[in-house]
């Protein structure tokens, strides 16, 4: 039999739970990496510990609440259905992990389960389409620095663990990602009455990831235009918009909280938002544009029966193809 291969499937992370005390310990993890607040710490931190985690945990608990299901959070609930069904059409020649930068389960044991498995070589294929500092390379840097670098850290014995790994590409203008998330958003837009505008939202920016070259932003406009092209769309039919501001830095615009609320005004009715930076639902997909979003249209005078948004490729079986696919494809050689 051929050597195993280990896979992981790197996803930023989730609170476990829904207590005050986990969604502080997710946030204190997720913002203290320079990777998404890239300001000195010395300069970051007093104001996170002293202006942010003391208030902001009861607010965002509020809002997993709102999304919470039975099973968990709806990240975690959705990527391990997606490690599974990626794991069922690799078969038993891989071995699927799922990593989470900041939470449960953790990229350092992923790597240590396919350690104790006795493998060697690692393809990591992060979640998201577009490549960026605060997510894609998040993934990089816990496989590198936490998972692999681990026993230094913490001090223990320095018996080694060097595999080969192997990062995929991000995929957010390859042919057949594109026709496979043309296909589930034709599907979703065709149940129901023909939308009168469509949105194409992205997780925000500040200005100065792409000022200093993060390639995220053109990412994003390439998928939007190949999806577009895919589907027949018009220019005037849709438009891109960054949503999840935090702080008082810029970002990169145009900003889709004020412009839900201008829809009415310009004669939207029927808008329809659509995330083709994410494969995942999660918080920013289900409360942020699902719920909040169409509260902001109906704080501008829409009608909130006309607003809709378009679920993630989550485990959708030609999305769960194309990612083992990506998976043999990196693995080429091995």
């Amino acid at each position: 039999m051929s050597e195993q291969i280990g896979v992981i499937l790197g996803q930023v992370g989730t609170p476990a739970s829904l207590s005050r005390p986990e969604v502080r310990r997710y946030l204190k993890e997720f913002l203290s990496d320079e990777r998404v607040i890239d300001l000195p710490r010395w300069r970051w931190q007093p104001v996170l510990r002293a202006a942010v985690l003391p208030t902001r945990p009861k607010h965002v608990s509020h809002h997993f609440a709102e999304i919470w299901t039975d099973e968990g959070s709806p990240l975690l609930v959705l990527s391990e259905a997606q490690r599974a069904g990626i794991a069922e059409r690799l078969g038993d020649r891989y071995r699927v992990e799922l990593g989470m930068a900041y939470s449960e389960p953790t990229m350092a044991g992923a790597v240590e389960r396919l350690e104790a498995a006795g493998i060697r070589k690692i393809v990591v294929l992060p979640l998201f389409p577009q490549y960026s500092n605060s997510t894609t390379a998040a993934v990089y840097d816990e496989v590198m620095f936490t998972a692999l670098g681990r026993r230094r850290r913490k001090g223990l014995p320095r018996k080694k663990f060097s595999p080969s790994l192997r990062f995929v590409h991000p995929f957010y203008d390859d042919p057949a990602y594109i026709e496979v998330l043309a296909a589930s958003v034709r599907r979703q837009l065709d149940d129901g009455e023909k939308p009168d505008r469509i949105i194409l939202s992205y997780h925000g920016l500040p200005r100065r990831f792409e000022d200093e070259g993060d390639p995220y932003v053109g990412q994003c406009e390439a998928t939007t235009r190949l999806l577009a092209e895919a589907l027949g769309w018009d220019e005037d039919y849709y438009e891109m918009a960054y949503q999840s501001r935090f702080g008082r830095t810029e970002w990169i615009k145009p900003y889709l909280q004020p412009r839900l609320g201008e829809l009415h005004r310009d004669g939207v009715e029927r808008p329809a938002i659509i995330s083709p930076g994410f494969t995942t639902d999660c918080l920013e997909t289900l409360h942020e544009l699902r719920i909040e979003g169409r509260e902001l249209f109906a704080d501008g005078g829409g009608d909130p029966s006309g607003y809709r948004t378009v679920a993630c490729l989550n485990d959708e079986p030609a999305w769960l193809d194309y990612a083992a696919g990506l998976v043999e494809r990196n693995a080429g050689g091995w």
